[in-house]
């Protein structure tokens, strides 16, 4: 029996109350691990056809083998479902300590489907699932909700929860756990409020934590992980970085230096005043404290307080892609203002990138005169991204046209060419014209477009694992695959992604094996990252997805960068896009059964 594992499965009925559990299966586990992979190949199961917001649709709350162990930057849960907003498979990962929690309460996974009459929220502990009555909460912020279950059931007690989004089924409505961790795109948390589950209550001790298998091969694994993280001379390692002192944030002056910082709707690729939401500024004027998740020894989480109206507003974190979409891409750089939009995302249950791109592709739709409601509002209006905020979480006027997705919303009032778009998600902080690599990797992303499917700011920014031109396109389809099979692979054992800063196959080989408990190489922990890369794109095949579904929006391929550091660059996706599907194998973004035969997909598809 591999290691790592508790073993056990709870599968939910909402709609008959009714609770199983099963072990999964050995076979599954050596081809997808767990977390991400292990989830995508139950939403496969499930079909492709079913509606994301119907109650045959699967919700997988999913940890991996290192998920709640010794591993350094193992605290992290993936939450797998088919997707309201892209229709595609999607799987976001929180980190906080659900996912050890999970796995010390008995569990690798609960696997949810049916539909409540009433709202309900999950208790898991000591190996059992229990289905209680959530009335009183629903309605409430996620802040309320957290408070409220702690109270109920204990100041230990692991709480991640829907807001007022996920249950008014905005397409973009997340789930959030520890107040401010969250399981961000793809609209996860919509599902959950299909479904009427407000919440799932984790209670696990640490004394449940699992032990490698093989506790020498252990000891090295861990001093070889722990020597690369914190390794003095290498200037992208995670403790001695950035991340450590200013969070994901430090990345803010970066990318608007090169040029590379989509702003007002990107429309231009950098702002005055970037600065001002940037991680150092954040850290010499509002930060708080340090907060860090299980098993991390880089506390990239700030906890943060701003100043809006007289009120002082405490939250965690103040992230670089929150702080742009709710910032420079709605056309400011107000501090307080920036946080407070965050914070109250964060108490709605909704993903900041995406509301961030609702209030931007409204903006340009004001000012341009392609939408004339009363309720339209224009660049750097700070008060009324605050309202529109609030009437998308509650569907009220425009927020009721914006929490179906900017896509739909611009493609509603005639103008789908404003929304930064790819499979109906929108584009994080990230743009294609400063950073060549990102474009191939938004044109690919299996969930639509996303910067961590494949971080290839990795590589042209920090020259992890090796140095490239952010401003070539040769190289960048080649790149953009092994980061997504490397990205697919760690996020099913499930490791922060911070850890590839450092960390590569032969770090997490070592850990795998030891924990597994019997030999892994390199070359089989990219092969499992490919196959599950595979299932998922197989997966968007069948639900629709075929050729012509990897593209980029206009903006990016034929309006110029206006400013330093990318200045007249546009992005070169045909270019990208061949050498992509020549590495991978595919046809015009399909995959053909001989791929699918050749990583055991089609044959297992088969047989189930």
């Amino acid at each position: 029996m591999l290691g790592g594992y508790a073993h056990r499965i709870a599968r939910i009925d909402l709609s008959t109350g009714r609770v199983e559990y099963f072990a999964p299966d050995p076979k599954d586990l050596e081809m997808y691990v767990g977390g991400r992979g292990l989830g995508v190949k139950y939403v496969f199961e499930n079909g492709p056809q079913v509606d994301p917001l119907g109650p045959e649709n699967l919700l997988c709350i999913m940890n991996g083998p290192l998920s709640g162990t010794r591993a350094k930057m193992s605290g992290r849960l993936a939450v797998v479902t088919k997707s309201p907003l892209t229709g595609t498979v999607t799987d976001s990962h929180m980190g906080g300590w659900t996912a050890a929690k999970l796995k010390w309460a008995g569990f690798d996974g609960l696997l949810i489907k049916g539909a409540s009459e009433k709202p309900v929220y999950l208790l898991v502990k000591d190996g059992e699932v229990s289905i209680h009555d959530a009335s009183d909460l629903w309605g409430k912020t996620t802040h309320e909700t957290h408070r409220i279950l702690r109270e109920r059931h204990g100041e230990d007690a692991d709480v991640m929860a829907i807001g007022p989004a996920g249950e008014n089924l905005v397409r973009f409505a997340n789930w959030i756990n520890n107040d401010e961790r969250a399981a961000g795109r793809g609209g996860t948390g919509a599902v959950a409020g299909s479904k009427k589950l407000k919440a799932i209550v984790v209670v696990g001790t640490h004394d449940k934590m699992p032990q490698p298998k093989d506790p020498e091969l252990w000891k090295e694994a861990d001093r070889l992980a722990s020597a690369t993280i914190n390794d003095p001379k290498n200037v992208t390692a995670p403790k001695k970085g950035g991340l450590s002192l200013y969070g994901t944030n430090v990345l803010m002056n970066i990318t608007n230096v090169m040029g590379a910082l989509p702003t007002f709707n990107a429309q231009h690729t950098c702002i005055e005043g970037a600065e001002k939401i940037s991680g150092e500024y954040i850290r010499e004027h509002r930060l708080i404290k340090d907060n860090t998740c299980h098993a991390c020894p880089v506390a990239c989480k700030k906890m943060v307080e701003v100043h809006i109206n007289g009120k002082t507003i405490r939250f965690e974190s103040y992230e670089y892609e929150s702080a742009w979409a709710l910032g420079a891409h709605s056309g400011h750089t107000d501090t307080d203002w920036t946080g407070y939009a965050i914070y109250l995302c964060n108490a709605y249950g909704m993903d900041t990138i995406e509301a961030g791109n609702a209030i931007a592709v409204l903006m340009e739709a004001t000012e341009k005169g392609y939408y004339q409601g009363e309720d339209g509002i224009r660049f750097g209006d700070k008060e009324g991204e605050i309202r529109v905020l609030e009437a998308i979480a509650y569907r009220k006027g425009v927020g009721d046209m914006l929490a179906e997705g900017p896509a739909r919303f611009a493609k509603a009032i005639g103008h789908p060419e404003i929304a930064l778009e790819v499979k109906g998600q929108s584009i994080p902080a990230y743009d294609p014209r400063g950073l060549k690599g990102m474009g191939i990797a938004y044109a690919t992303s299996n969930r639509g477009a996303c910067h961590l499917r494949a971080y290839t700011p990795a590589s042209e920014i920090l020259g992890v694992p090796y140095k490239t031109d952010p401003l070539a396109w040769e190289g960048k389809g080649k790149l953009t695959k092994l980061f997504q099979d490397l990205s697919a692979f760690t996020d099913s054992l499930d490791l922060c992604k911070f850890s590839q800063f450092a960390e590569g196959p032969e770090e997490y080989a070592k850990q795998l094996a030891a924990y597994w408990g019997r030999p892994v190489t390199p070359e089989e922990i990219l092969r499992i990252g490919e196959r599950i890369y595979n299932l998922e794109r197989y997966y968007n095949n069948l639900a629709g997805w075929g050729e012509g579904s990897d593209y980029l929006p206009e903006r990016f391929l034929k309006e110029p960068s206006d400013c330093a550091g990318s200045k007249g660059q546009v992005t070169e996706l045909d270019r990208m896009l061949e050498e992509y599907y020549r590495e991978r194998g595919w046809e015009r973004g399909v995959v053909p059964p001989a791929k699918l035969q050749e990583l055991g997909i089609l044959s297992q598809a088969a047989d189930d």
